[in-house]
């Protein structure tokens, strides 16, 4: 019996995840036991990418995380061209309601981190976003790319018109308070990628790609595209690849490190590795 509890407790060891070790071993031990990466240097370029975990954190609910449904629609039937055209009220109600939302939370440790990892890095930096939210630059983040819009900004609906997006954070339940574009006379949509849609400045995202040498994903779940794909295509061209979030991603098997645990716990610590 006593052969086979200490059995049972050396698997227990085995099995402690990092994010366990984390809040148990100091910096020194973290570095030498689960990093084996180098810590960064001046020729270094890091690339990050941030999801909807990071957001949860500071408690938006992630896009998926509201059952899939929004008073009874798919959240995909509010979040289409097609939608708009068909019921613009509806799509504006929803994301007036998602507006107010953003309104009333704050970055938290990990936004921050990462915004003290752009400080010291300066060019070297690059921060691209799937969320829509202005938390990054809240904390103070400035090379920031939101690769499926704004959820504060506004701009025509005509894919013809050449009418810049511009901030914007009102509300707007009925027709009749939906302006239309002061260029064309449009109706007036959220500054946002929908599904069918090509992300934004994906052109700008895959250089940045090419040139990094350590690409950081932080709480995305791996599965939407095209930024799932955003780690095998660096580890491809030779980038370190590490993951941070409170779960394992779909893509997993692309990243040199994953370390599971809340970000806003376990960014801030590492980012401090890397910086030395």
């Amino acid at each position: 019996m006593l052969d086979l509890l200490l059995h049972r407790a050396q698997v227990a060891t085995k099995l402690f995840s990092i994010s366990k070790w984390l809040g148990m071993c100091n910096r020194a031990q973290l570095a030498h036991k689960y990093f084996t990466m180098n810590r960064l240097n001046k020729h270094d370029r890091v690339f990050v990418l941030t999801g909807a975990g990071v957001s949860a954190e500071s408690g938006l609910p992630t896009f998926r995380g509201m059952n899939g449904l929004w008073r009874g629609y798919r959240v995909e039937d509010v979040a289409t061209p097609e939608a708009f055209s068909a019921d613009p009220v509806l799509v504006w109600q929803f994301y007036s309601e998602r507006r107010q939302r953003h309104q009333t939370v704050v970055p938290n440790p990990a936004h921050y981190a990462l915004a003290e990892l752009e400080r010291k890095l300066g060019d070297g930096f690059f921060l691209c976003t799937q969320n829509v939210d202005s938390l990054h630059e809240q904390a103070g983040s400035r090379r920031v790319l939101h690769m499926h819009g704004r959820i504060m900004q506004s701009r025509c609906s005509s894919p013809a018109c050449t009418a810049a997006p511009f901030d914007d954070g009102n509300s707007y339940r009925t027709r009749e308070e939906i302006p239309r574009c002061v260029a064309c006379g449009a109706l007036i949509r959220p500054h946002i990628c929908w599904f069918g849609e090509v992300p934004f400045e994906m052109d700008l995202v895959l250089h940045q790609l090419g040139e990094a040498t350590l690409v950081l994903v932080v709480g995305s779940s791996g599965v939407v595209e095209p930024a799932a794909s955003f780690v095998r295509i660096a580890r491809r061209g030779g980038a370190r690849t590490v993951y941070v979030g409170p779960e394992v991603p779909a893509n997993h098997g692309y990243f040199d490190e994953v370390l599971e645990g809340k970000a806003g716990e376990m960014l801030p610590s590492f980012v401090k590795l890397l910086l030395g």
